[in-house]
C-alpha cells in the first residue's frame, strides 16, 4: 500500500486554515426556526377559494419599499395572466415553486392567526405559501420556505380586468 507523503512546508501553510475551518465549524449555530417543522393545529380560514378564482398579474418585491412600483408591474403582466381555477376537490389550480405542473392547493387557516394556501398537509408546511393580505382587487402572498422566499421574494397578484 502508498501513502502519499506531503512536504512539510504544504503541510505549515495549509494547517492554520484548516483549523480555522474546523473552529467555525464548531461554532455554527443552526437556527430552529427553520430546520424544526412547526406543528400547527388547523382553523376554520377567513379566506374563500372564491377570492383566489380569476385572472391575475403577478409580480415580486423584496423590500416594502418597492411595492408600488411592483404593483404597476403586476397590472402590466394583465396581458399574460396568471389564471387561478377551481380544482375538482374544492381547491384552487396552481403551482408550487419551481415547478411547472399545476396542482391542487387548498386554503388552511393556522393556529398561529395566519392563513396559508398550499396542498393537503398541516398549514405552515415548507410547501405553502402565506396569505399576507387579499382584497377583491390584489393579494399578497409569500412561501413559506426561507430558501424559496429568498429566492422569489413577495408575491403581489393584482386582478386583471374582464
Amino acid at each position: 500500500m502508498m501513502v502519499a507523503a506531503f512536504p512539510a512546508s504544504l503541510i505549515r501553510r495549509l494547517a492554520p486554515a484548516a483549523l480555522a475551518l474546523l473552529l467555525a465549524a464548531c461554532g455554527t449555530t443552526i437556527d430552529e426556526s427553520v430546520t424544526t417543522p412547526r406543528t400547527l393545529t388547523e382553523r376554520p380560514a377567513t379566506i374563500r377559494n372564491e377570492q383566489l378564482i380569476g385572472k391575475w398579474g403577478v409580480a415580486s418585491y423584496r423590500e416594502e419599499k418597492d411595492r408600488k412600483r411592483v404593483e404597476a408591474q403586476a397590472r402590466a403582466q394583465c396581458r399574460l395572466p396568471y389564471i387561478i381555477t377551481k380544482g375538482p376537490s374544492d381547491g384552487v389550480m396552481m403551482h408550487l415553486a419551481d415547478d411547472a405542473k399545476l396542482y391542487e392547493l387548498r386554503i388552511k387557516g393556522g393556529s398561529d392567526g395566519k392563513t396559508y394556501l398550499g396542498p393537503e398537509s398541516a398549514p405552515g408546511e415548507w410547501q405553502d405559501r402565506e396569505v399576507i393580505s387579499i382584497t377583491e382587487k390584489e393579494m399578497i402572498m409569500r412561501f413559506v420556505d426561507p430558501e424559496v422566499h429568498g429566492r422569489y421574494g413577495t408575491f403581489i397578484y393584482v386582478r386583471c380586468p374582464g
